[in-house]
């Protein structure tokens, strides 16, 4: 049974940093690409941050310069650092892996960032 669990978010005032981290199960993750989503009431979903089976990243440029994703391919789970976090950047965050064509996604955690 494949499963990505999602723990980390929470509320924080702006500038500030959380960590997220989605850990994985039933899945061939070190051969997997990792991403993290996010979704706001109103808005469409955005691809936030990915991470490559190699270890190649890539951000959305809304992030660039404060997110910063990580994996480890012994644990099986992948991480989202992030700081100087904006009031924007409050949304629904989910862990998606695509290994070998097949989507697979966390439940979520909310972040919530106030002024």
């Amino acid at each position: 049974q494949v499963q990505l669990v999602e723990t980390g978010g929470g509320l924080v005032q702006a500038g500030g940093s959380l960590r997220l981290s989605c850990a994985a199960s039933g899945i061939r993750f070190s051969v997997g690409a990792m991403n993290w989503y996010r979704h706001a009431p109103g808005k469409s979903r955005e691809l936030v941050a990915s991470i490559t089976a190699g270890g190649i990243t890539n951000y959305a440029d809304s992030v660039k310069g404060r997110f910063t994703i990580s994996r480890d391919n012994a644990k099986n789970t992948v991480a989202l650092q992030m700081r100087s976090l904006k009031v924007e950047d409050t949304a629904g965050y989910y862990c998606n892996a695509h290994v070998w064509d097949y989507d697979y996604w966390g439940q979520g955690t909310q972040v919530t960032v106030s002024s």
